[in-house]
């Protein structure tokens, strides 16, 4: 009896002296309450582990345009604006595919990398509803012509999925209209793909006037 106390109550003693409560934390993400998420970072709670779903605050709260309690997240220093999701994502090519300026400006501004290997923020920018994200992006240093596993170019996604001054914006800035991916189509072909012919016929006015260099690799 005395042994099973013994063991009680050293074991009493190995759990930590302050809970981790990262459920609640993603939940206080969710909800938009930033008063919860300063008091449990403030109590230690770290905003990088994942809660019982799977899922990370940061995420959580750019995926919900919790707005309030991201500023909050984005306070703690130990908060890693980098990690990507199962899926390869990170929170800034995320707040970029929801067209969240806001969002992009300040995981920006907290350090998220604009460009990095295979499908970056600005692919993200120019398949989804944008709100100026993608003029912005460029305008901090983003890749033009970043290339995914696949090959496909920001331009790409732009002409297929993306709203109609994109692919002028892309352009204007210096994109690559004559890049192929991997299946030897361009930006031309995904338009054409997408029925959008207006813009395959832009992309392919563009192409003739950088006749050189022919198709790019």
């Amino acid at each position: 009896m005395r042994r099973w106390a013994a063991l009680l109550m050293a074991a009493a003693f190995a759990l930590p002296a302050v809970a981790t409560p990262v459920d609640d934390l993603v939940m206080a993400a969710e909800m938009n309450d930033p008063r919860v998420v300063k008091a449990l970072l403030a109590k230690g709670v770290d905003p990088n582990v994942t809660d019982s779903r799977g899922r990370t605050a940061l995420f959580t709260a750019v995926r919900e345009g919790s707005t309030h309690a991201l500023e909050s997240l984005l306070l703690a220093p130990q908060l890693d604006v980098n990690t990507a999701n199962a899926s390869g994502e990170t929170p800034l090519m995320l707040a970029a595919l929801r067209g969240s300026l806001p969002a992009v400006q300040a995981l920006v501004k907290r350090g998220a990398a604009i460009n990095r290997k295979g499908w970056t923020p600005l692919h993200y920018a120019c398949s989804g509803p944008d709100n100026g994200v993608a003029a912005y992006l460029i305008e901090a240093g983003a890749a033009l012509d970043a290339r995914s596993d696949n090959g496909t170019t920001p331009l790409m996604m732009a002409a297929r999925y993306g709203n109609s001054s994109l692919v002028p914006l892309l352009l204007k800035a210096g994109a690559e209209p004559r890049a192929a991916n991997e299946q030897e189509l361009t930006a031309a072909d995904f338009a054409q793909r997408g029925g959008r012919d207006r813009v395959a016929a832009e992309l392919r006015a563009a192409m003739a006037q950088r006749p050189s260099a022919g198709r790019q690799p």
